[in-house]
């Protein structure tokens, strides 16, 4: 009974704090009852792991949610990064309805919203079934919609709009990819809609047939590849990600990307044991390496610290599909701690790029600067959390980047691994050239447009997460069994 709470905790607590926010509003306990529903998410995460680290699943709800360690990592994953979130969203909510920003109906849609997100993606890392997987999956799309326009100006609705048809077609095709599955899981020996159950596929991959798991594993790397922001599918990333709320930003591209991306592991695991390695292999290297070519292209110019740390996204979920590639073990557990690291940095970064928002009241790289003598808190997390995203040490990423690039050379795609360091360090010197020209210089004199400094609290969230990070990148402690039966399931040895 304990365990099966554990189980349904990632879906009830967002839902209640939901339910809470439609019910009474935005006001200051239900903003905060948020905040201690994303804690109890992380508790439950954390203490899932221990029934799950030595390779026995779990199940709860009829078989509709289990839980392996791949699943309790990524909830670690999604649920600290909605602690930090939804912690921010305190005082952003705060901000914005000081300045006459945000009306009540706006800020009780936005408590809806968010905590509706995060149930939505906890149904997606629970789901047993590849079908509901891709239901909640497309919920989140729907939902998120509504957050990437919430100010209704006309650069927020075509963001908006832009994302859902290019989402609507991407999981479009994962869904024609389930679909596919399904038909020949029936043939395999299914019955309804435990065909699609990831525990029957696992156990019957044997008998699938391997065209059909061809056609449908590339309709899934396309499909969840959209959501997850790998080129050539990344176009609605920049522009969603730059007109969210700073908070929502640091969801979609702190977990949402990486949930959708946990679906495509989800596939290549089930992919390799029909067709071998080969054939994800060369898709997810086509991915990673297209990835890595537009954000390093891309980031050279750009002129929008939001959109920077945009397409500073579509780096790191291409470093992971490089990794997934590699397929090993040693690279599976360096790719799920890359996206734990690229989580707890975006998160730090893209709400600390909103209080420099709120403060300069522009978006511009040119228009902020001499932040570091102007708000020195403010100007080291946002540096701090640039310096994580580089990989720099002592951060996870450094360790992640290091242990991608020695199995991708073992796996034999040294060639592949030239070329993502070329694009890396073209990555590199244009973040630390945009970043230092935010950070460096004499603090501006005051500007008559300027919005009121942030509370002093809303940087504590984000101290915390930088120091989580830190930690992490040195030493994972009692994670690491997690981490490495995660790794188990996805790679081989």
């Amino acid at each position: 009974m304990a365990l099966d709470l554990l189980l349904y905790a990632p879906l009830a607590l967002p839902a209640a704090a939901a339910l809470a926010c439609a019910i009474f509003g935005w006001r200051t306990w239900t903003a905060w009852a948020g905040v201690a529903t994303a804690a109890g998410q992380l508790a439950a995460a954390i203490a899932l792991g221990p029934h799950v680290v030595h390779g026995t699943a779990r199940t709860a709800a009829g078989g509709l949610l289990r839980a392996d360690a791949l699943t309790a990592f990524i909830l670690i994953l999604v649920s600290a990064v909605a602690l930090i979130a939804t912690w921010a969203s305190v005082h952003h909510v705060a901000a914005e309805q000081a300045d006459g920003r945000m009306s009540p109906g706006d800020a009780r849609r936005y408590g809806v919203l968010v905590h509706a997100f995060l149930t939505a993606m906890g149904a997606a890392v629970l789901a047993d079934n590849l079908g509901l997987m891709w239901v909640a999956l497309e919920a989140t799309t729907v939902i998120t919609a509504f957050l990437v326009g919430h100010r209704r100006d006309r650069a927020g609705l075509e963001a908006a709009w832009k994302y859902v048809v290019l989402c609507s077609v991407g999981i479009a095709m994962a869904f024609l990819g389930t679909v596919c599955v399904y038909a020949t899981a029936l043939h395999a020996g299914g019955h309804g809609t435990t065909a699609l159950n990831w525990t029957f596929l696992t156990a019957h991959a044997d008998r699938l047939d391997p065209a059909v798991i061809r056609l449908a594993a590339g309709l899934a790397v396309l499909g969840f590849g959209t959501k997850a922001g790998l080129a050539p599918m990344h176009a609605w990333l920049p522009d969603a990600h730059s007109q969210a709320p700073a908070p929502v930003s640091a969801l979609m591209s702190g977990v949402l990307l990486s949930v959708a991306f946990t679906a495509i592991l989800r596939y290549k695991v089930l992919t390799d044991a029909v067709l071998g390695p080969g054939y994800m292999r060369t898709l997810l290297v086509a991915a990673a390496l297209a990835s890595l070519a537009i954000a390093a292209l891309l980031l050279i110019s750009q002129r929008d610290y939001k959109r920077m740390l945009a397409y500073s996204s579509i780096e790191h979920m291409g470093i992971a599909a490089l990794g997934a590639a590699a397929g090993t073990r040693l690279a599976a557990a360096a790719l799920l701690l890359h996206v734990l690291g690229h989580g707890l940095a975006k998160s730090v970064a893209f709400t600390s790029a909103g209080q420099i928002l709120h403060h300069t009241r522009t978006s511009r790289i040119a228009g902020v600067r001499g932040l570091a003598a102007g708000r020195p808190a403010l100007a080291g997390v946002f540096g701090l959390a640039v310096a994580a995203l580089a990989g720099l040490p002592p951060f996870p990423l450094f360790a992640s980047e290091l242990g991608i690039a020695r199995s991708t050379v073992s796996a034999g795609l040294g060639w592949a691994l030239a070329a993502a360091l070329a694009l890396l360090l073209v990555i590199f010197a244009a973040l630390a050239r945009h970043t230092t020209s935010m950070l460096l210089g004499p603090a501006p004199g005051p500007s008559p447009t300027a919005a009121s400094v942030p509370a002093a609290g809303a940087v504590t969230p984000l101290v915390l997460a930088l120091i989580a990070a830190a930690v992490l990148g040195t030493a994972l402690g009692p994670l690491q069994p997690l981490l490495g039966a995660a790794a188990t399931i996805v790679g081989v040895p």
